[in-house]
């Protein structure tokens, strides 16, 4: 397919103009030249370069808007082809309503790399989270296809996000929706199931499952599991979750709610509430101070 067939309008210019509202947290030098990390997948690879570019030896596009566009293309054009084998509508016109969305990822994810910042005793510099904190690639790809499966894209926004487990051991699924300011830190083995959502400056950490308790049947087969029905929790606002943890079910986890390491939650918890593990073989629930 050639690039023309593949209309980015004007996106180019949003991302240009957004480049250019970095704060000194982000890097503005754009001579940065890091060691070739090379990717599977050049779709990925691209992503990564448009959302922060100046992070992935990509600084002239926040220079030259001619040079960005083409970029820009060259992507819309890998997405074409990733969605058409999928669908018989029209891929080109769920390309165009992503990629209209890209200079909003982009402002929620650099908000992701600020919780990063903010939340973990151990981070030196905003470079660092961009390049090495598998929570953030793994919430990057997570965000771009959230968009895809929202716009009629499911198939491919999955092989973005299982590539995404595959770079970190991370599995989020692309319908999960995802609040600001969110942090994953470690991260390996964290599971985030399809019907999850969650809230704003939530924070978990490595072996964490957001998942089903138990599966529906369709009514007429009993071999096939029901699709596209609530299953998994609903996490509020200012919620930490520690590693080891399994929240699961269609359960509410309240705002400001604090889950120790291993707890294993099957039912709803308020407002400003911490869980934990205690010596007696049960959960202890205790109003947070």
């Amino acid at each position: 397919m050639a690039q023309s067939d593949t209309d980015t309008g004007d996106v180019h210019l949003s991302l240009f103009s957004s480049y250019r509202e970095d704060d000194e947290s982000f890097p503005r030098d754009t001579s940065l030249s890091f060691p070739r990390r090379d990717h599977l997948r050049d779709d990925v690879h691209l992503f990564k370069r448009l959302i922060f570019p100046r992070c992935w030896n990509a600084g002239e596009l926040t220079e030259d808007p001619a040079a960005l566009r083409e970029e820009v293309n060259t992507l819309a054009s890998l997405c074409y082809d990733g969605i058409a084998p999928y669908t018989d509508d029209d891929p080109a016109a769920i390309v165009e309503s992503v990629f209209e969305r890209l200079p909003e990822i982009r402002l929620a994810l650099k908000k992701d790399v600020e919780a990063a910042y903010k939340g973990d005793p151990a981070a030196r510099s905003y470079i660092e989270i961009i390049r090495s904190y598998p929570g953030l690639q793994a919430i990057l790809l997570q965000r771009i296809a959230h968009a895809f499966y929202e716009e009629g894209a499911p198939e491919y926004a999955r092989e973005l996000t299982e590539y995404g487990k595959t770079e970190t051991g991370i599995d989020i699924h692309p319908g999960a929706t995802i609040g600001e300011y969110f942090f994953i830190d470690h991260g390996t083995g964290a599971v985030i199931g399809e019907t999850v959502t969650i809230g704003n400056w939530a924070r978990i950490y490595q072996d964490v499952t957001l998942g089903a308790l138990h599966f529906e049947e369709e009514e007429d087969d009993e071999h096939t599991l029901k699709k596209g029905y609530k299953r998994h929790p609903d996490i509020g606002d200012s919620v930490v979750i520690g590693a080891g943890s399994k929240v699961l079910g269609a359960v509410t986890i309240g705002d400001h709610v604090s889950i120790g390491a291993n707890s294993w939650v099957t039912e709803d918890v308020p407002d400003h509430t911490s869980v934990f593990i205690s010596d007696h073989p049960t959960h202890e629930r205790k109003p947070k101070k």
